[in-house]
């Protein structure tokens, strides 16, 4: 069977009615997803595939004893408040959320209702859990992001573009993780003898207008640090970049297979199945509060040559060396 199959019918499953489910005489356990990307996006599925998948690896199976409830990004305001309580009044047995803006929604709708979070960047920082070790609350999980990979950032677009000498760092202003971010950036600008700019905000429109205005000045270069305003916007920044010839660094490899020149970050899709097996603990009985959070431990690095040519870039052989992908 091909993978794509497996996945539809995983999905399919997963989607069956609660009835016929509970004619099967085993307790059906209920898990929600709270998702700040949109259903259609090709990341999105492919990260809620590999969660998926390890939980039927780990015996939990649509249409025996798994109920999945989703909520995902629609772009209306207050979506996340919404959602969260919409999944809290469901009593799932667990959350799996993704990204600070959904964990901190669902830290307001609920202290009870156990949460597995992956892909946040700061926990400690955002208020969401007590320390690594003993999260000590009803939240645990896997980060993506030490703040040093931001200055990392940095470094490789100067490396893969030394002309640079003004930077704008596309982020939401509002997350500490954006935050968090963009200082490590800054710290890290001066010995490198680089200008740092904030752009970004919290839609589509204000990535553009700030992008558009950024490139209205020469020797520039972006970095798109990981939140939801940048992931969701993935195409748009990729084209605006390419529009006004504009190196650019991103924090996934979907990015760069997309057309972006070069990305560096956490594998994304190792943090579900991670977060498949918390989920599977929780429902064993353990609590999040006795879960550690645990950091990436896996990171990659991406290269598109199609689009450093079309830059006018030669992409130094001891970067290429280092990559893990080279799109060509």
């Amino acid at each position: 069977m091909e993978r794509r199959e497996f996945i539809a019918g995983i999905c399919t499953a997963v989607a069956m009615p609660f009835v016929a489910w509970a004619q099967q005489g085993e307790r059906v356990r209920r898990i929600g997803v709270l998702m700040p990307l949109a259903k259609d996006n090709p990341e999105a599925r492919v990260r809620i595939a590999a969660f998926l998948e390890e939980l039927q690896r780990l015996g939990w199976t649509g249409g025996r004893n798994l109920q999945v409830e989703y909520r995902w990004e629609t772009g209306e305001p207050n979506f996340h408040s919404k959602a969260a309580m919409e999944l809290v009044a469901l009593s799932p047995d667990v959350i799996l959320a993704t990204a600070t803006p959904a964990v901190a929604a669902l830290q307001r709708a609920t202290r009870t209702v156990p949460i597995i979070f992956a892909q946040v960047a700061d926990p400690v920082g955002s208020g969401f859990v007590a320390n690594l070790a003993r999260p000590g609350g009803n939240m645990t999980g896997f980060t993506n992001i030490d703040y040093e990979i931001s200055a990392k950032w940095l470094q490789l677009l100067k490396e893969i573009a030394p002309y640079v000498t003004r930077v704008g760092v596309i982020r939401d202003p509002t997350l500490t993780s954006g935050i968090g971010q963009y200082g490590a950036i800054r710290s890290a600008a001066q010995a490198l003898g680089v200008e740092v700019s904030a752009l970004g905000g919290r839609s589509a429109a204000d990535v553009e207008q700030t992008i558009t205005e950024f490139a209205r000045t020469s020797n520039g270069g972006l970095i798109s640090v990981a939140n939801p305003v940048v992931v969701n916007n993935r195409s748009l920044i990729i084209s605006l970049a390419a529009r006004h010839r504009l190196p650019t660094i991103y924090p996934f490899r979907s990015f760069v297979t997309d057309g972006g020149l070069v990305s560096y970050g956490a594998e994304p899709i190792d943090a579900y199945r991670q977060a498949a097996g918390y989920v599977d603990r929780v429902l064993k009985g353990e609590k999040p509060a006795d879960l550690p959070i645990q950091g990436a431990t896996k990171f990659e690095l991406a290269i598109n040559l199609k689009t450093a040519k079309a830059l006018g870039l030669t992409v130094p052989a001891s970067l290429v060396s280092r990559a893990n992908e080279i799109v060509e």
